[in-house]
C-alpha cells in the first residue's frame, strides 16, 4: 500500500432523502414502506463487508471466501430499490390519469440527493490519498462529474465503489423515457403478462449488451460492462414490483391474476424469500458466476452472475414491498435499522476512504488478515461520518427539493429515497 496523507479531521458522506408519497388518491401513510430503509442499510453494509474481506485477504478459493466476495450483491439491492422507488410516481400517474412528475424538478431532486455527499467523499480522496497523487484538473473534473466510468480505465483510489453510483445516475437520466415507454405499453393497467414480458425484455437487453459489446469498445472503455445496460434488468425488477404494488394497494383490476398474484403471496412469506435468496447466493458462489478474486470472468459467467443477483435482489426486497407480517416486519421496521437505512448512502460513499484511513493508522498490510478488526473499525467510523453528513448536509439540503416545482404540481416521491449504491 502506498502511504496515505491524512488531515486531522476527515469529512464524510450521506444517505437517502425522506419518502414523499405519490399522488395516488390514497393517504400518505398508506404507501409508506418502512422496511425498505432496512433493505437499503443491508445493501450498504454488504458492500462495506465485501470490501473489507478483500482488503484483509479473505477472498479465496474456499466457499466462505467466495461467499464474502459475493456480498457485492448489495449493489443489486440498491438498483432494485431505485427502480421500485423512483418509478412509483410515474406508475401512479398512469393508473389514475394524474400528472406525471416534472422532469426538471425530478432531475433537480436527484442531483441534490446524490451529488453533495459524493463530492464530500471525492475531495479528500483525490486530495489526500497518495495513490491519487498527480491527479490533473481534467481528472478532478471527470471524477466530480461521475464520468470516470466512461472516460477512464479505473476508478480513483478511495472511490472504487462509485462505479455503481455512475450507473445509478445513468438510470436517473433515462427514467422519464423508460417510464414513458413502460406506461405506454401497460396503459396504466395491471397487465401481469405484459409486466413479465417487460422484465424479460430488460433481461434480454442486459444479456445482449454483455454478449455483443464489440472488442474494440471494451479496449477503449475497460469499464463498459459496468454501464447501465448490463444492469438494466435489476432496475426493471424494481419497476415491476412497484407496478404490482401500485395496483394491489389500489385494489384495481380485480379478478383472477394467476401470474403476479403468486409473487404477492411469496412476498408475504419472508422466510421463504430469504431462504430462496440464500440458495441462489450459494449457486452464485460457484464457478458458474465467475472467480472470487479479481480475475477476468467469461462472458457466460458475467451473464450468470448478473441474472442470479437479479433474482436475489427481487427476493430480498419483496417482503418489505408487501410488508410481510410477523417477526420479519417487526425487525425490518425497527427504528434503529431504519435509521441505518437513512444514513446508508453516507456509509456507502465513505467506507472505502475509511479503509484507507484504518490501514494507514494501524499499519495493517493489504491481504494480511485483521478482517474482523478492520470490519468493526471501518463500520463504526463510516457510521459516525455518515451521521455527520446526514445531519449537516443531507437534512439541510432536503429543504431545497421543492425549488422550481409548480404549486399545482402533484407531490411525487416514494417510500424512502434512493438506494446505492451505490
Amino acid at each position: 500500500m502506498s502511504p496515505l496523507r491524512w488531515p486531522r479531521r476527515a469529512r464524510p458522506a450521506a444517505p437517502p432523502e425522506p419518502y414523499v408519497p405519490a399522488d395516488t388518491g390514497r393517504p400518505a401513510s398508506a404507501v409508506v414502506l418502512p422496511g425498505l430503509d432496512t433493505v437499503r442499510a443491508l445493501g450498504a453494509f454488504l458492500v462495506l463487508a465485501t470490501h473489507v474481506a478483500f482488503w484483509s485477504g479473505n477472498y479465496g478459493s474456499s466457499l466462505w471466501g467466495t461467499l464474502l466476495s459475493r456480498l457485492d450483491v448489495g449493489v443489486a439491492l440498491f438498483f432494485v430499490l431505485s427502480g421500485f422507488l423512483l418509478s412509483r410516481p410515474y406508475l401512479a400517474a398512469a393508473r389514475t390519469g394524474g400528472r406525471r412528475p416534472g422532469t426538471r424538478h425530478y432531475l433537480w431532486k436527484r442531483v441534490l440527493r446524490i451529488m453533495p455527499p459524493y463530492w464530500i467523499a471525492v475531495v479528500p480522496a483525490l486530495a489526500l490519498l497518495a495513490d491519487n497523487a498527480g491527479v490533473t484538473p481534467r481528472d478532478w473534473l471527470r471524477t466530480l462529474t461521475l464520468t470516470d466510468i466512461y472516460l477512464a480505465d479505473r476508478m480513483p483510489a478511495g472511490l472504487t465503489q462509485m462505479w455503481s453510483l455512475a450507473t445509478e445516475l445513468a438510470f436517473y437520466l433515462c427514467l422519464p423515457l423508460l417510464m414513458w415507454g413502460w406506461n405506454a405499453v401497460t396503459r396504466g393497467r395491471r397487465r401481469d403478462l405484459t409486466v413479465v414480458g417487460l422484465v424479460g425484455l430488460a433481461a434480454a437487453l442486459s444479456v445482449g449488451w454483455v454478449l455483443l459489446v464489440p472488442t474494440e469498445w471494451a479496449a477503449q472503455a475497460p469499464m463498459i460492462l459496468q454501464w447501465l445496460p448490463t444492469y438494466l434488468v435489476w432496475f426493471a425488477i424494481g419497476i415491476a414490483l412497484s407496478h404490482l404494488h401500485e395496483h394491489v394497494e389500489a385494489g384495481s383490476d380485480p379478478g383472477r391474476r394467476p401470474v403476479l398474484d403468486r409473487v404477492v403471496a411469496l412476498g408475504r412469506l419472508p422466510g421463504v424469500c430469504l431462504l430462496l435468496a440464500a440458495a441462489v447466493m450459494l449457486v452464485a458462489s460457484t464457478p458458474l458466476a465467475g472467480p472470487s478474486l479479481l480475475l477476468p470472468a467469461t462472458t457466460g459467467q458475467v451473464v450468470t452472475k448478473t441474472m442470479l443477483y437479479a433474482v436475489v435482489g427481487g427476493l430480498v426486497v419483496l417482503p418489505s414491498v408487501f410488508r410481510a407480517p410477523g417477526v420479519y416486519r417487526t425487525v425490518s421496521e425497527h427504528r434503529v435499522l431504519r435509521h441505518l437505512g437513512h444514513i446508508s448512502y453516507g456509509v456507502f460513499c465513505v467506507h472505502v476512504l475509511v479503509l484507507h484511513l484504518v490501514t494507514h493508522v494501524t499499519g495493517w498490510e493489504l491481504f494480511r488478515g485483521h478482517g474482523l478488526e478492520m470490519l468493526v473499525l471501518t463500520s463504526v467510523i463510516s457510521v459516525v461520518l455518515a451521521e455527520g453528513i446526514y445531519w449537516l448536509v443531507e437534512r439541510p439540503l432536503s429543504r431545497f427539493r421543492t425549488l422550481g416545482r409548480s404549486r399545482t404540481a402533484a407531490v411525487a416521491t416514494t417510500a424512502s429515497g434512493t438506494s446505492i449504491s451505490h
